[in-house]
């Protein structure tokens, strides 16, 4: 810009780039629906999978939304704004991730029409919002309450068609164990603390041999081969020291120029173990777990004593085990009391494939359960891992809130036929925001039915007419076999109702926040650095 004296008066730094109004507005809204794009093909349980190869050749296939979505080097602001959307809902709910990115995707898209018409994005935003809040009215009325196992059993089974988890017999194998641990670490209030569910898995067998442990399962062997296999009435100690000798915190350095002085320094190191281990057994404990390392030596005394050891857990694993036996995690063994041991009714070693691993049962904190995850290939028990860990949020929150609605586009459908009469009786411009709103709900069904190869016109035509001439037209969503609106209650194809409220008011919001900006401004990136003892560029010194 210019001055009274005509001169450029520089502003911003050079190299920086500068987009405003409609051009940055549409640079955002084609960045968010590029990421729903890249998800949309994965929703529903006709939904295709993904393949993505990192750049060491790590191989990941799934068709989770969120999965995917954390895997993509999102470089774009507004497209990294959308891909927390989907991280928002994983959280919250478990599931719904790509239903949430596809309903900002279209959101987003159809707000295009408006800022064309020069409508100000200020009354698209208040538009959006009163439609969400209208819209998680109507699904509050259109849920019906879940108490009972078969209600759960059906969220869990709705959760993991689609996944990759074999057939309908290890579909509902899998749902049995899901539900089985959601309401064994279920408090009385009905909270349910997922993190209590651990999942542990081994390549080996089939996805059927998956089965539910009331405990702990720790992948990892015994120290010494000679320790006892079993430790019944177990007395735990846990720790996150190393069991060796002690170690000066700086370099050090020891001359000995006596050679029976050496044996002296010998036989004091291994007195110091022995009396490490002596103390170890004077508070009673017959099970040892730490998160470093157990010197020979002290395996040796250990094993002479009749303790099982444990050595190099994850940190996971040793909260884990202490939450559960009711130990108190020692940082030295010193420390070390009978008060804080843990209890456990069975320490057991069990060879699963050709490793063992330490099963701990019988837990003084009986709200600790282990879903044993087998699968024949390192892939199917990752997407298996995954389907589980969104199944078991699900019918937590099911436990949680008591409400379900039904699912395969049923609830979007009403929502899309009752927020367009709301939108009558608003009027004003954000009359034209609720409508947009109301005809990207219908984005979930037809992407639901495009995945399946049905006509999606059709599909949507269908529906609108089941919903709007049928008593319980609310609860007919699409049955993907025959393309027909079926009832999804009588079908058992329902939902958690926190999953879609969670699901439009998250893309409500990033939607919103993506429509108000108005000026992108991007400071010049750096160059990379040169490689080290090369020219810039990465030529070789001596070419430039």
């Amino acid at each position: 810009m210019y001055g009274n004296s005509n001169q450029p008066i520089i502003v911003l730094k050079e190299g920086t780039q500068r987009s405003k109004d409609k051009e940055a507005q549409f640079s955002n809204i084609d960045a968010a629906k590029a990421v729903a794009d890249s998800v949309r093909s994965t929703l529903g349980p006709k939904g295709m999978d993904k393949m993505m190869v990192n750049s060491i050749g790590d191989v990941v296939i799934t068709n989770d939304g969120v999965t995917i979505l954390k895997e993509l080097d999102v470089q774009h602001p507004a497209a990294k704004m959308v891909v927390e959307v989907a991280k928002t809902q994983d959280t919250e709910c478990g599931d719904g991730t790509t239903t949430s990115v596809v309903l900002a995707g279209e959101l987003l898209k159809q707000s295009e029409d408006l800022i064309n018409a020069n409508v100000h994005p200020t009354v698209i935003t208040n538009g959006y919002n009163m439609a969400a809040a209208e819209a998680v009215k109507i699904l509050n009325e259109i849920a019906v309450d879940a108490k009972n196992d078969k209600m759960l059993k059906t969220v869990s089974d709705t959760s993991l068609t689609g996944k990759d988890v074999g057939d309908d017999s290890d579909l509902s194998h899998l749902s049995d164990i899901i539900v089985k641990a959601a309401k064994f670490v279920a408090d009385e209030d009905g909270r349910v603390d997922t993190k209590n569910i651990r999942i542990t898995k081994k390549v080996g067998g089939v996805i059927a041999d998956t089965y539910l442990v009331q405990g702990v399962v720790i992948d990892k062997e015994l120290v010494h081969s000679r320790m006892p296999k079993i430790s019944k009435d177990a007395k735990i100690a846990v720790f996150n020291c190393g069991l060796e000798g002690k170690k000066t915190e700086i370099d050090a350095q020891i001359q000995i120029t006596d050679p029976s002085r050496m044996n002296d320094f010998l036989a004091e190191e291994e007195a110091g173990m022995k009396r490490m281990v002596d103390h170890i057994k004077e508070t009673g404990a017959t099970v040892v777990f730490t998160s470093k390392a157990i010197d020979e030596l002290v395996q040796h005394y250990l094993t002479k004593a009749g303790i099982m050891g444990y050595r190099r857990l994850k940190e996971s694993d040793i909260e884990s085990i202490a939450k559960a036996t009711g130990a108190t995690i020692c940082g030295e063994v010193n420390e070390l009391t009978e008060k804080d041991l843990g209890t456990a009714g069975c320490v057991e070693e069990k060879r699963v494939g050709e490793d063992g691993m330490a099963f701990i049962t019988g837990c003084k904190n009986p709200k600790a359960v282990t879903i044993f995850i087998r699968g024949g290939t390192e892939h199917v028990i990752e997407e298996v891992e995954r389907a589980i860990n969104d199944a078991v949020r699900t019918v937590g929150i099911t436990l949680e809130d008591g409400k379900v609605v039904a699912g395969a586009g049923a609830p979007e459908i009403e929502l899309g036929i009752r927020l367009a009469k709301f939108a009558a009786s608003v009027g004003g411009r954000e009359q034209l925001a609720i409508e947009k709103f109301a005809k990207a709900m219908e984005v979930i069904p037809w992407t639901l039915a495009e995945n399946a190869g049905l006509d999606q016109i059709d599909v949507i035509i269908k529906m609108k007419s089941a919903h709007e001439n049928n008593k319980d037209g609310k609860y007919f969503g699409i049955d993907l076999d025959s393309g027909e609106p079926v009832n999804m209650l009588d079908k058992n194809v329902i939902e958690p109702l926190r999953v879609k409220t969670q699901a439009v008011n998250s893309a409500t919001e990033v939607a919103n926040m993506i429509l108000r900006i108005d000026d992108v401004i991007a400071a010049r990136r750096a160059p990379p650095a040169p490689p080290q003892g090369g020219a810039p560029g990465g030529m070789p010194p001596g070419m430039m």
